[in-house]
């Protein structure tokens, strides 16, 4: 069973409309739409709704009834988002690149593979307790595999406050044409003396899309099987 929060997708849907509509015109504010002020503003909005909580198995037709009865709601999402907007662009986080207001490059893509944020848990394999202060890294075919933003850590460094809980958010493909199908080979690795290397691959398919996505959905998720480590660390184990 999962549970499902509609309004953190209206935030996310509102946030980018208020984007293409900022964005469609001179910027006369100067308003920042990078995709991390985009996150900073969902925060702010999220931070001050009530969350509407939904089994995402009947999700689709109780969202839609939820929307048809909540049209001031939204009226109100909509308000706060841009009120958002106005404090993030005045208080933008030192550290960002801020210049590209979430627009794409001019590079040769016509399309881009949304890699979807990637989720995990390791366990000590006797006592079954989360294990951490050890650094977990996402390869893709054996290579480094650069994170959406700095807010996402690649390594990722396990700490006690989260279980055993890592996460990546990989940073958008290139594609050629929209609707290629593609398969990545991605591998987790970690590793702490006296127990052995862990190294799980695993594969994930994609299809190009359009655009980049710049915010996480529920729909945008890849739960990884809980991963276990075990005494030795003379080889390696492979998932």
């Amino acid at each position: 069973m999962e549970i499902h929060n509609v309004i953190e997708e209206l935030v996310f849907a509102e946030v980018e409309r208020a984007c293409i509509d900022i964005n469609k015109e001179v910027n006369k504010k100067g308003t920042c739409t990078c995709p991390q002020c985009r996150m900073d503003v969902a925060c702010y909005v999220l931070n001050r709704l009530q969350p509407h909580y939904i089994i995402s198995s009947r999700g689709i037709l109780r969202e839609e009834n939820f929307n048809v009865r909540n049209q001031q709601k939204i009226a109100d999402i909509t308000a706060l988002v841009y009120n958002a907007f106005e404090q993030v662009s005045l208080n933008r986080r030192p550290g960002f690149d801020h210049m590209n207001n979430g627009k794409e490059d001019s590079g040769t893509a016509k399309a881009y593979f949304n890699i979807p944020v990637i989720i995990g848990r390791i366990f000590n394999g006797k006592t079954f307790e989360p294990i951490y202060n050890i650094d977990v890294e996402l390869r893709l075919n054996g290579g480094f595999v650069k994170m959406k933003d700095a807010n996402w850590q690649n390594p990722c460094k396990l700490i006690k406050k989260t279980e055993g809980t890592f996460t990546f958010w990989p940073e958008s493909l290139p594609s050629t044409k929209v609707g290629e199908k593609k398969i990545l080979n991605f591998s987790i690795k970690a590793s702490i003396p006296g127990f052995l290397t862990l190294v799980h691959h695993f594969e994930l398919p994609v299809v190009s899309e359009k655009e980049r996505i710049h915010t996480v959905g529920m729909n945008r998720t890849h739960k990884i099987t809980d991963l276990y480590m075990f005494d030795n660390d003379d080889d390696e184990v492979n998932g």
